[in-house]
């Protein structure tokens, strides 16, 4: 079967199960191409929350469908591999949260959105990285547990300038990047401005030009008078950034800023995912209550 008609037959199975089909930033740009909506993780669960679609095809990794379903668990949520998963998310485990929240007895517990839906039920709240910064800065306790990114925690202690218990989780693919690569990449286009997440260590979030998420990259580009943008996160936001912005020009901080991860997902696997119900995500209900509870103090 060749790729249109692969599409076209996904395109027919997900209006015949009334499937929505969500595509997170950094998937392959075939998948972009056929997803109903591409976004970041929360923001896609959150849409896909408000929508009567039954089933909800989550194109990214296993913490992004695990949320889909925290919010929906009335919806099927299908994982079109579920090999898929987060390097950050896996580098803490419920039962280390709460031998660290012993150690930290009364601590407040804050919980970046890339985690396990297990950890999430253990936290007392959740965040992104978009506004990772504002729920810190109100929170009223006098030590805050932030899990699982270090470099994260290490850029809104920054910001708020509050002491943060961190916890020595990292992304793979924003650790390896350096102020070196920033310094290089802006001799190269001197006109560029960089943008970079704060996922990435500090040395590259203090000398770039602004930091974001990865929707708030996506604004800042399209606001941004510049034409050329150095940009730190994965490299597959890349082509939606080129697709909305086609006058504009974009460089990655390094050509090897691929999540292999992210990459898994293919037409392939979303095609099989309708024909045959797969791979089907549900977390328990004890623990998706719990996870449930702090992302609703987040959204309040």
């Amino acid at each position: 079967m060749s790729s249109l008609e692969i599409v076209e037959k996904i395109k027919e199975l997900a209006q015949k199960k009334d499937a929505v089909i969500l595509a997170h930033n950094y998937t392959r740009p075939e998948i972009q191409d056929i997803a109903d909506f591409v976004g970041d993780s929360l923001e896609l669960s959150r849409t896909a929350s408000r929508l009567s679609s039954k089933v909800i095809v989550f194109c990214g990794v296993r913490f992004m469908a695990e949320t889909a379903y925290i919010l929906s668990p009335d919806k099927v949520v299908l994982m079109p591999d579920p090999l898929a998963g987060c390097p950050m998310a896996d580098m803490i485990t419920a039962s280390q949260l709460r031998r660290l929240k012993e150690e930290h007895p009364g601590a407040k517990v804050v919980c970046y959105v890339n985690s396990s839906a297990e950890v999430k039920a253990e936290s007392d709240i959740c965040c992104t990285s978009a506004n990772a910064v504002d729920i810190v800065k109100r929170l009223d306790a006098k030590e805050i547990i932030f899990v699982p990114d270090k470099y994260l925690g290490t850029y809104v202690s920054k910001m708020t300038g509050k002491r943060l218990i961190l916890w020595q989780g990292y992304c793979p693919i924003h650790a390896m990047m350096r102020a070196d690569d920033i310094i290089r990449m802006k001799q190269e286009h001197p006109r560029a401005k960089v943008v970079v997440h704060p996922e990435c260590p500090p040395e590259v979030t203090d000398i770039a030009d602004a930091v974001r998420s990865t929707s708030g990259m996506l604004r800042y580009v399209k606001e941004t008078d510049a034409e050329e943008f150095i940009i730190g996160t994965e490299s597959g936001i890349i082509y939606r950034m080129e697709k909305e912005n086609p006058e504009k020009r974009f460089f990655p901080v390094r050509k090897d800023t691929i999540c292999i991860n992210m990459k898994k997902i293919t037409l392939e696997k979303v095609l099989n995912s309708l024909e045959k119900d797969e791979y089907r995500i549900i977390v328990p209900d004890e623990i998706r209550v719990k996870a449930l509870r702090s992302i609703e103090r987040m959204l309040e």
